[in-house]
């Protein structure tokens, strides 16, 4: 294996972390959807401080090797998961796919909520998969860009397709192929995480807004605009108005999009840069349109129907959060039957219709229609054939790319 020589963060890559933590997506609740993104270098106080610590350094590229699995003797599994990510009972005393599950299988199921943010969790699991020691746990969930890090790392185990029979054909296309795990080697995602615009009807005259060229052109909405704090949603959305692909970009198509934006903000177009407060001003009409996380938007049309949403022709960036089975995890097969009892249609829908967010899992339409039509129907849950082609990835980022770019981004954002 490639050795691995540890990634000092720059001061513009922390202070972007803070920023996500503070007002991002890591300053939301679960329920309130959304957390850290797209911080693609390794997560504050991580990987970096590694040599500093005396853990050994870890291999590349080819997965952990297998640990000693022991499922087959000890029925139970330990899942790692973010708060009010699981569906619960009315009661709140239970959660029925789990213990369904469990009564299928015979294997028990240790579920813990103690993933707040992948900056914290990072700094819980890294030391001992450093040290090639078991974290504890044998499924654990993380946003696309950790999720990245800890398979190019060699941290987390190469799945049994065998074992994965639901998984493996369910995947949705959009989802099934991301730069960091082709053909999902490693991971599978849990949720999707869409970014869309955003507009309040009443403010702006009844008039749809539908475009980023109309955010940062439209004189009509002089103002009353803002895009997000998170670079890679709004670089992302801005490339792809440009009709360049954020999977594929180069240094000279980022410059450009931060060329864009910087116009925009001269002139005054843009009102702000915003984490997930622009909730509040776009409830109100303060900002009349905005680039926005989809799972606010759901929750922001419950309360206000004057709140729509707009998927550019150009499309638009999704990210997700992903299940892996750590290295030297002790019960890898056991993991992997609860990875593909999710993909299992009824199962998904039911999981859907909790928790409110874009579900990976081919053919579950007529099963969430079962439970709540509104949601088999809403393309937020369950984009059909035409919105999820439109679906773009960001793509991953060496650290040398994340610093300029981040510095660059600060700069224009004025953090």
């Amino acid at each position: 294996m490639e050795s691995y020589e540890p990634e000092r963060l720059s001061p513009v890559q922390l202070a972007a972390m803070r920023r996500s933590l503070t007002s991002g997506r890591g300053a939301l609740t679960r329920r309130s959807l959304l957390r850290a993104s797209g911080m693609g270098a390794l997560a504050l106080g991580g990987i970096a401080t590694l040599g500093a610590c005396g853990i050994p350094p870890a291999g590349r590229a080819e997965g952990a090797a297998a640990a000693d699995d022991h499922s087959e003797k000890e029925k139970e599994v330990t899942f790692s998961n973010w708060t009010e990510y699981m569906d619960v009972s009315d009661d709140e005393k239970s959660r029925p796919t789990l213990e369904a599950f469990t009564k299928r299988t015979g294997i028990r199921v240790k579920y813990t909520e103690d993933i707040n943010d992948n900056v914290e969790f990072f700094g819980k699991i890294k030391p001992q998969l450093a040290a090639g020691q078991n974290t504890g746990r044998d499924l654990i969930c993380v946003t696309d860009w950790l999720a990245a890090r800890i398979i190019r790392l060699g941290w987390a185990q190469k799945l049994d397709p065998s074992n994965l029979p639901h998984a493996f054909a369910g995947v949705s296309a959009q989802f099934r192929t991301p730069d960091w795990d082709p053909g999902r080697a490693y991971s599978y995602p849990w949720t999707g995480i869409p970014t869309v615009i955003a507009y309040n009807a009443k403010a702006t005259g009844g008039r749809k807004v539908d475009s980023v060229t109309q955010l940062l052109d439209d004189p009509k909405l002089k103002g009353r605009v803002s895009f997000l704090s998170e670079m890679r949603d709004t670089i992302g959305m801005t490339l792809l108005d440009q009709g360049k692909d954020p999977g594929r970009f180069t240094d000279a198509d980022f410059d450009g999009a931060i060329g864009r934006l910087q116009k925009a903000v001269d002139k005054k177009q843009i009102r702000r840069f915003t984490g997930n407060d622009y909730t509040a001003d776009l409830s109100k009409g303060d900002i009349a349109a905005c680039v926005g996380w989809a799972g606010d938007i759901i929750q922001l049309q419950a309360d206000n129907p004057d709140i729509k949403f707009a998927i550019p022709a150009a499309g638009y960036i999704t990210s997700s959060d992903n299940l892996l089975v750590p290295a030297q995890a002790r019960h890898k097969t056991n993991a992997e039957k609860l990875i593909d009892y999710y993909y299992e249609p009824p199962v998904a829908a039911q999981l859907a219709a909790y928790i409110n967010y874009v579900c990976p899992v081919d053919g579950v339409r007529g099963e969430l229609a079962k439970i709540d039509k509104s949601m088999a129907s809403n393309t937020l849950i369950l984009p059909d054939r035409e919105m999820a082609a439109m679906s773009r990835s960001f793509r991953s980022l060496s650290t040398a790319e994340e610093t300029a770019y981040e510095e660059k981004f600060a700069k224009l954002i004025g953090a």
